[in-house]
């Protein structure tokens, strides 16, 4: 009988959870956990944005470390924002799933921001960036339509 209910719970689940467009956790609205997508650009480090900085953008909250980067996020979030939004790019290109991904666990990649799940999984992806990135531009925009 647990078997029973345990998949019935796992079938029911996975259809009432579709992902979202971007990743924000399950406990908050932050995309990239509140760090500064700004900041991967210009300072070339994660750094952890400011609750005064904030602004809604594909229905997650952004913050960032200041006001000028809240600004250029403004102006143009699509060259700011991370690719797959902030899903681990490993996981979308090699496996065509959705995973959490670490904010300290990054690289732009032809000026795009790709985040990814740990140091183990960024190892990974560091040997083929660009297959990786092939893939899962192929396979992104069918995740997110289902």
């Amino acid at each position: 009988m647990k078997k029973y209910f345990l998949s019935l719970l796992l079938l029911i689940s996975s259809f009432s959870y579709a992902q979202d467009l971007v990743y924000t956790g399950y406990f908050n609205n932050k995309a990239l956990s509140g760090y500064d997508t700004v900041a991967y650009f210009t300072d070339n480090k994660p750094v952890v944005g400011d609750k005064k900085f904030v602004t809604k953008y594909k229905g997650a909250d952004w913050y960032f470390a200041n006001e000028e980067h809240l600004a250029l996020f403004k102006l143009n979030p699509e060259k700011y924002a991370p690719q797959y939004g902030g899903y681990c790019a490993w996981a979308i290109g090699a496996q065509s799933s959705f995973a959490s991904a670490d904010p300290e666990q990054w690289a732009i990649v032809n000026g795009k921001l790709y985040l990814n799940y740990d140091a183990d999984i960024k190892a990974k992806w560091d040997k083929d960036p660009s297959g990786f990135i092939e893939k899962a531009d192929k396979v992104w925009p069918k995740l997110i339509s289902e």
